[in-house]
């Protein structure tokens, strides 16, 4: 195909079809703007913005075979001069009141919806998991997660909610936020996951060469491309920001873990020591690096929530630490004497057991928490599967998170 024949393309399928049927053409463009994201990641940004702008002037300016022409995207690309010379370009963002029901399903459409299909039981469910966009002046469902989980539940009426939105969607955006973001955008993003808002100033003329340039234009992405939603008071320019459910924290929280395991993969030192502290009892030195671990990543604590749930964080984060020895067999919540060890580790070549216990006290008083780990080691008798499967010397850690401090206490056996 020639230039000509592209850049003319739209133009001559409205000529053709006004031709044929006798109506002007409707024109429906959803998403224009990937094509642009998708370039500034390739390489080939100024091509896109050229192809572009010749192919909307030519099929949106001066056509007489069309009666209007709608256009769907996260960012209104201004800047760029795509729309250069368009007549009567009527923009709508997130936050105008104009058509804002018409973005999601509103309440009392998804009670219909759930009603019609005998699921009235899952609606707090599916609240939790896909409510919470703010358009406007109005809150709606993200449409294509109630329909998908719909779906599942007439096929299946114990089917669990899942993030479907995720699979239609790169989360580029969030890595890219992760990697640039410092110790200030880290603790907002902290505050995020764990049900807090953040006040920010949203710029929504945002060029795809702008976004990467600067933390801050990361956060008027988010909030424009639906991964932060509105959530107080605005005066047009700062926005109280939230994360809108369930769905989205979970997308945050997998791209989080992705983020921090990698982080720890380049620094193969630091993590050698860390492991190798273990079968040294060297509790000094775990407190240290684990402690330095913990203040660098994103806390995903589940305020609110019991204390087990708590702990789940940090057995998560030690969990992955651990695993960069290969050569250790690992052990995650491990039936083990009269119950479930947080972690057991056997290293066969030294014939060494490690049984750790970690636990959350709600006070602050870690060295509490180290002594009731122990105690509930010595209790419960987690070593006894180690001891049967060739362990000769058995080493017990209780360990005590609290917010980004830890202690580790130790006994040898």
């Amino acid at each position: 195909m020639s230039d000509d024949a592209l850049t003319n393309s739209l133009f001559t399928l409205c000529a053709l079809l006004h031709k044929h049927y006798g109506q002007k053409t409707i024109l429906l463009i959803d998403e224009y703007d990937v094509p642009l994201d998708k370039a500034q990641h390739s390489g080939y940004y100024d091509e896109i913005v050229s192809l572009i702008r010749s192919l909307f002037s030519r099929a949106l300016k001066s056509n007489s075979s069309l009666h209007f022409a709608v256009l769907t995207g996260c960012l209104r690309i201004a800047k760029e001069s795509i729309f250069t010379g368009l007549n009567n370009l009527r923009v709508l963002s997130i936050t105008d009141a104009e058509y804002d029901e018409y973005f999601g399903f509103s309440d009392a459409e998804v009670r219909s919806m759930l009603h019609y299909y005998s699921q009235d039981d899952k609606y707090e469910l599916i609240k939790t998991w896909y409510d919470g966009y703010c358009f406007g002046n109005t809150n709606v469902y993200c449409p294509w997660d109630v329909i998908n989980y719909c779906a599942k539940l007439r096929a299946d009426p114990d089917a669990a909610p899942r993030p479907f939105w995720v699979n239609t969607s790169g989360n580029d955006i969030i890595r890219a936020f992760l990697q640039k973001a410092g110790p200030g955008a880290r603790r907002d993003l902290e505050c995020l996951i764990n049900g807090g808002t953040v006040r920010k100033k949203i710029r929504q003329e945002l060029t795809y060469r702008d976004i990467y340039q600067d933390t801050d234009n990361l956060w008027s992405v988010l909030f424009t491309t639906g991964y932060l939603t509105l959530c107080g008071s605005t005066d047009g320019r700062t926005f109280e920001l939230a994360i809108p459910n369930l769905e989205i924290r979970e997308i945050f929280t997998e791209q989080i873990w992705e983020w921090f395991q990698e982080e720890t993969r380049r620094d193969t030192p630091k993590l050698d020591a860390f492991c190798a502290a273990f079968p040294m009892a060297d509790t000094r030195t775990l407190e240290t690096i684990f402690t330095a671990y913990l203040k660098k990543t994103i806390s995903i604590r589940d305020t609110g929530v019991r204390k087990e749930r708590k702990e789940n964080f940090y057995h998560g984060i030690l969990l992955g630490l651990l695993s960069h020895r290969e050569d250790w067999i690992i052990s995650s919540n491990a039936e083990s004497g009269d119950g479930f060890c947080d972690i057991l580790i056997e290293i066969e070549d030294k014939s060494i057991g490690i049984v750790i216990e970690l636990k959350y006290p709600a006070n602050g008083n870690l060295e509490a928490g180290c002594q009731d780990a122990l105690a509930q080691i010595e209790e419960k008798n987690y070593a006894e599967g180690l001891l049967q499967n060739g362990m000769s010397t058995i080493i017990k850690y209780g360990i005590a998170c609290y917010k980004k401090t830890c202690k580790v206490l130790s006994l040898r056996s």
